[in-house]
């Protein structure tokens, strides 16, 4: 896969995501639920100085923003490192400390201690990760680092846009 920071004009259709665990939400959410809509993922750790700083709010901030408009955010807790301290009952108090009302699943651990599967079948290179996909579930963008409000919102106003 492509590692790209701006929109493409078409991408390789969004491999479905593996989730041990969901919170804020009852159900487990897949990308088929989604077909429709922008979905943007958003792939962090508790422990990313970027994540927690840069990245998670602005994910909380568009949730905020353009949920419901044809926009879904989706968060993605992928441990590669520190695993003792980022378990699922950590991030539940994260989640409620930081007041993150966005779905966030617990990325599926490999079993062996490496990337969780998620992280390896789209290719990240660590966290935060941004990937969109767009209403047809195509990766139109794929970026490791934080991404800048502005480039972010220009992103997603095109996707929502192309109806």
């Amino acid at each position: 896969m492509a590692h790209a920071s701006t929109p493409q004009a078409y991408g390789p259709p969004a491999p479905e995501w593996e989730v041990a665990q969901w919170f804020n939400r009852d159900t487990p959410l897949t990308l088929a639920d989604l077909r429709g809509q922008v979905v943007m993922l958003h792939a962090f750790q508790m422990l990313c100085p970027a994540c927690v700083r840069l990245a998670t709010p602005q994910a909380q901030q568009v949730h905020e923003q353009f949920g419901g408009q044809g926009l879904t955010v989706v968060g993605l807790h992928t441990v590669f490192e520190h695993h003792e301290a980022m378990r699922p009952v950590s991030l539940e108090a994260y989640i409620h400390e930081n007041r993150l009302r966005f779905a966030i699943g617990v990325d599926q651990p490999d079993g062996h201690g490496g990337l969780p599967r998620t992280m390896r079948t789209y290719g990240m290179q660590g966290t935060p990760t941004l990937i969109l996909i767009d209403r047809q579930g195509r990766v139109r963008q794929h970026s490791f680092g934080h991404v800048p409000d502005l480039a972010l919102g220009a992103a997603l106003g095109t996707l929502l846009a192309e109806g």
